[in-house]
């Protein structure tokens, strides 16, 4: 009998206390990511790891909040570094934490690398959403759409919180007649 009235006991108690557990609506459940990119002109993976990856990740190495990192030097001359945080470290925060950290470092790079640049981009975790543009009456032509998007949308959506990157799919080449080729695109995620 005291063994049923304990029991019985517990599970009101446990039914009572259900509704007022904190629960996340949407928990983070992938660390934030920074992914540092740089481009070494005409190297081999050794040149490239020497002469960009280890400075590089030496510099960001002992950032505030960072778990662990990892590098791919890759004999095309590309050099990508992905730094993974604390679930607790705003990826803001982080980002700016890593590029400072690069900028200290941009001079002892080789000039190849310094001409193209190293960016610095916070790694979006999941895959949220995808948004399709068109014209109703054909009235604007599929070139006029990616420019648009690409010079107006793209940059809209980055600048929305949460929002880690904005991806475009069905990239375009336009000649323009100018020598140069200009990018554009179509979907928008």
């Amino acid at each position: 009998m005291f063994s049923t009235v304990t029991s019985l006991v517990i599970v009101i108690a446990g039914a009572v206390c259900i509704p007022l557990l904190p629960v996340a609506q949407f928990p983070e459940l992938a660390p934030p990511t920074i992914a540092v990119n740089s481009f070494y002109t005409g190297a081999n993976a050794q040149a490239v790891e020497t002469s960009v990856t280890t400075i590089l990740e030496e510099a960001i190495n002992g950032v505030e909040g960072m778990r662990y990192m990892s590098s791919i030097s890759g004999n095309d001359g590309s050099s990508q570094i992905s730094v993974v945080f604390e679930l607790t470290r705003p990826l803001d925060i982080a980002s700016v934490d890593v590029q400072n950290r690069v900028q200290g470092v941009t001079g002892r790079l080789p000039n190849e690398v310094k001409n193209t640049g190293v960016t610095v981009n916070k790694v979006a975790s999941s895959f949220i959403g995808a948004v399709g543009f068109y014209s109703e009456d054909n009235r604007y032509s599929d070139k006029f759409m990616s420019n648009y998007i690409d010079i107006y949308v793209k940059n809209a959506l980055k600048r929305i919180r949460g929002v880690a990157d904005v991806e475009i799919f069905g990239e375009r080449s336009i000649p323009c007649g100018c020598g140069w080729t200009h990018r554009s695109w179509r979907l928008v995620d």
